[in-house]
């Protein structure tokens, strides 16, 4: 196929003039949208990601919280287990006979005409 010029030439009249400046407005109306949604898409992201960063720093914080309270709730129950040996403990110490019962096998305390041996706790080598 042949190649073919272009004719048609342009008219510069009024009104071809006012319809290249109406379509010039129209690019640059066009221009700033896209530089509007541009900006405000990355606004967007920018909300969203600080938004995800701030929830993912919760979310840890919120797990140390717990694993700190899951702690602290094991400390607690072995404090009152210990308290409850202690007061139990109180009680007992407060009989004598008890008193007198560990006097005599912690310090050796001895009745009258009692005698008593201490044992070795090591095992014998024969």
């Amino acid at each position: 196929m042949s190649s073919k010029k272009e004719t048609i030439t342009r008219l510069d009249s009024n009104y071809m003039q006012q319809y290249d400046a109406y379509i010039e407005r129209q690019k640059r109306k066009k221009q700033r949208l896209i530089r509007r949604l541009v900006l405000f898409s990355i606004i967007i992201a920018i909300a969203i990601g600080s938004m995800a960063a701030y929830h993912f720093n919760q979310r840890e914080l919120q797990a140390e919280k717990l694993e700190q309270y899951e702690q602290l709730e094991e400390e607690l129950t072995t404090l009152k287990k210990e308290e409850a040996n202690l007061t139990e403990e109180i009680e007992l110490l407060k009989d004598e006979d008890y008193v007198l019962d560990i006097a005599r096998t912690n310090y050796f305390f001895s009745k009258e005409g009692e005698l008593i041996f201490k044992l070795p706790d090591e095992e014998p080598s024969y």
